[in-house]
């Protein structure tokens, strides 16, 4: 369990790294239209609630670094309308862009985004798989007490949210990575039936730039198809027998103090 100086050192850092992200990514975001080449598997970057496209700026570097193109969606803008909405700004990007074979990047609102389009709005299945960052699948109780229309949201007993969790059929695509801790949710639950990655740090916003999230993320857009499709085999499969698939994800290059677990059920919390 993390000590109460290691959790407000996390807390501070975590403020410290937002408030840089959201000047940088606004006010030198880069181009987008460089981020456009690469012969890799295509990524689209879905951020969170009122974050800029550069928000993403270690993660959109490393995958493009990678030889994957990048694909950002200025329409988003800063990401403050409803989930359903921005589902659908996303969804016509893809159309509109004839992308196939599709890694969605998602960080925490971008997650319930992206988890919808898999769901609702993607019946040519354009889109392959999803890691999720610090996303709230199963809300956050701090939501409820939020001033803003925005921010309640994410509250729990939210109808959009409460929709995303019955759906289970896109989970097994879908990689979660959270900290140990989270500032903004502070009960942790792991999306039933997906790879859920824990890795031994903490913070909702500074675990874009840790290399071990970096690496983890670069792997999973970078995973062979063939692969994909056996994690997701064998995950339903497990399912289908109520027997836990094997946590060894292939390829993931995890951090030593990781806790990987696949076929979780929401009543998995992963804060200690």
């Amino acid at each position: 369990m993390a000590t109460l100086g290691r959790i407000l050192s996390w807390w501070g850092q975590d403020y410290a790294y937002a408030a840089y992200w959201q000047v940088r990514g606004t006010l030198r975001p880069g181009k987008k239209d460089a981020l456009l080449s690469g012969g890799q598997r295509p990524v689209v970057i879905v951020p969170g609630v009122w974050e800029p496209w550069g928000f993403l700026g270690p993660v959109i570097s490393a995958l493009h670094e990678a030889g994957h193109p990048v694909h950002v969606i200025p329409a988003l803008g800063r990401n403050s309308r409803p989930v359903e909405d921005s589902a659908h700004t996303v969804a016509g990007f893809l159309d509109d862009h004839d992308l196939r074979d599709v890694v969605i990047v998602a960080h925490s609102k971008g997650g319930l985004i992206g988890k919808f389009v898999m769901s609702e709005l993607d019946p040519q299945e354009r889109i392959t798989s999803m890691v999720a960052i610090c996303t709230p699948f199963a809300g956050s109780d701090y939501a409820r007490f939020m001033m803003t229309r925005t921010l309640r949201a994410f509250s729990p007993d939210d109808p959009t949210t409460l929709r995303m969790q019955e759906n289970l059929e896109v989970n097994a695509r879908i990689t979660t990575i959270t900290g140990v801790f989270d500032p903004h949710i502070p009960r942790i639950v792991a999306l039933e039936g997906a790879t859920n990655i824990t890795i031994d740090d903490g913070g909702h916003f500074r675990l874009l730039d840790r290399p071990e999230l970096i690496d983890i993320v670069v792997e999973v857009a970078g995973r062979p198809a063939v692969v994909q499709e056996q994690i997701v085999d064998e995950t339903l499969a497990a399912a289908a027998d109520a027997v836990p698939p094997d946590a060894d994800t292939p390829g993931i290059p995890l951090p030593p103090d990781a806790e990987v677990e696949r076929g979780g059920t929401p009543g998995t919390p992963s804060v200690p």
